[in-house]
């Protein structure tokens, strides 16, 4: 009997021991099964942070400029069917079960993760779309990540920040180099950090890669009256203000330059000003300003601590959940400048955190504890006053769990 994407998804998850399980071996033995390859110009975007909105930006120019596109993203928020997006719209749950079918008669007695699978499923819709451009985004690190199998035409590294460090290492520089598996001897790569680790630059010295550095090949600023100007190739672009974290928006224009695509400043200018990403900065109500952002690590928080800088508002009310192998106390620090009344609320399953331990790591500051974020929401809804501002912030569950709510509770 055919499975439905329920019924395959909660499959997923039981055929491997563990949720990762690093190496290429597993994953390429069954990509050389499905005779896995891409005609189309493959984009390869790895990095701590900003994988997501840069893809999202690369997408939306070349779409706009009239290319056919496919974006392989992770995680999902509501809907597993947000992980691949094609001329950006997303495919039935039944071209999902097809390529799960496909991906399960080649796999074999080859044991595959439930990311592992996903990908070997994405990939192979990707491919039967014949598409111009693909772009997919790593996972987890870039060296062993299961998108690593293909060869990228030109590689991306949005950020070094420290996250998954019992994985990838517990230094940037550790993490610089697993982030650096994405790029080929002597292919393209743009490097959207700005203060890139040694190891990164030696590594790209290693493989004589050809890459553009922030703040070197390309830049970009924001003016005190706002305005936004993006530079490369001794050439500038005056841009619209945009809620895009902007180190993202120049890296994405970047590629776009690097890898030859022939996009025209108008249509550069109309995808910065359009490309709003799900979970990132999202503005869901008004009165009070309420925004959702998946931001879960150091580096992230640091930017949207940043990001409210430029914010007007009374006073700011921040309702936290995040997963057990995050740095709560270090992501939460560049928040503390506000004064900002916490909503901690408690995440559940196998990865959870207990609002208590949230709480304790922000000691000697008043707080408020919840058995789940979406009551530490609504309390932070009925204490915020018209001019203050609401921030969900810690992980794309915490922004899933709000996002999920009935529209006219998320609404002033």
């Amino acid at each position: 009997m055919r499975k439905t994407l329920p019924e395959w998804l909660e499959y997923l998850e039981s055929i491997h021991p563990s949720a990762i399980d690093m190496g290429l071996d597993r994953v390429n033995e069954v990509a050389l099964r499905l005779n896995l390859r891409f005609d189309a110009r493959v984009i390869t975007v790895g990095g701590t942070n900003g994988k997501g909105t840069t893809s999202a930006l690369i997408e939306n120019a070349l779409l706009i400029e009239g290319q056919t596109v496919g974006v392989y993203s992770s995680p999902h928020l509501l809907d597993y069917r947000e992980r691949v997006r094609i001329n950006g719209a997303l495919p039935d749950a039944d071209a999902f079960c097809d390529a799960f079918e496909q991906v399960e008669q080649a796999r074999g007695d080859i044991s595959l993760t439930y990311f592992e699978f996903g990908t070997l499923a994405a990939m192979l819709m990707l491919m039967a779309a014949e598409l111009d451009v693909v772009v997919l985004e790593v996972g987890l690190g870039g060296r062993l990540d299961a998108t690593n199998i293909i060869t990228p035409d030109c590689a991306v590294i949005t950020s070094i920040g420290l996250d998954h460090q019992d994985w990838l290492g517990d230094t940037r520089e550790k993490i610089a180099v697993e982030k650096a598996g994405i790029i080929r001897y002597g292919g393209k790569v743009v490097i959207g950090e700005p203060e890139p680790p040694h190891t990164l630059r030696e590594a790209v010295k290693a493989l004589n890669a050809d890459a553009w550095w922030q703040n070197q090949e390309f830049s970009i600023a924001r003016s005190t009256d706002g305005a936004v100007t993006f530079r490369a190739a001794e050439q500038t672009l005056a841009l619209s203000d945009t809620a895009i974290p902007l180190n993202n928006v120049a890296t994405a224009l970047a590629i776009l330059k690097h890898a030859g695509f022939i996009v025209s400043d108008a249509i550069m200018q109309q995808a910065v000003a359009n490309t709003q990403l799900p979970g990132r900065r999202q503005l869901i109500a008004s009165q009070p300003a309420t925004y959702l952002d998946v931001g879960h690590n150091p580096q992230a928080t640091e930017s949207l601590a940043e990001w409210l800088d430029s914010k007007t508002f009374e006073q700011v009310h921040i309702v936290v959940a995040m997963l057990n192998d995050k740095a709560p106390a270090a992501s939460l620090a560049p928040f503390k400048r506000f004064a900002p009344q916490w909503y901690f609320a408690s995440t559940h399953g196998p990865r959870g955190l207990s609002a208590e331990k949230l709480a304790a790591a922000v000691e000697n500051t008043p707080t408020r504890l919840f058995p789940a974020v979406t009551e530490a929401y609504e309390a932070a809804r009925q204490d915020a006053q018209s001019e203050d501002l609401i921030l969900v912030v810690g992980s794309f569950h915490t922004v899933a769990d709000i996002l999920a709510l009935p529209h006219n509770t998320q609404n002033s």
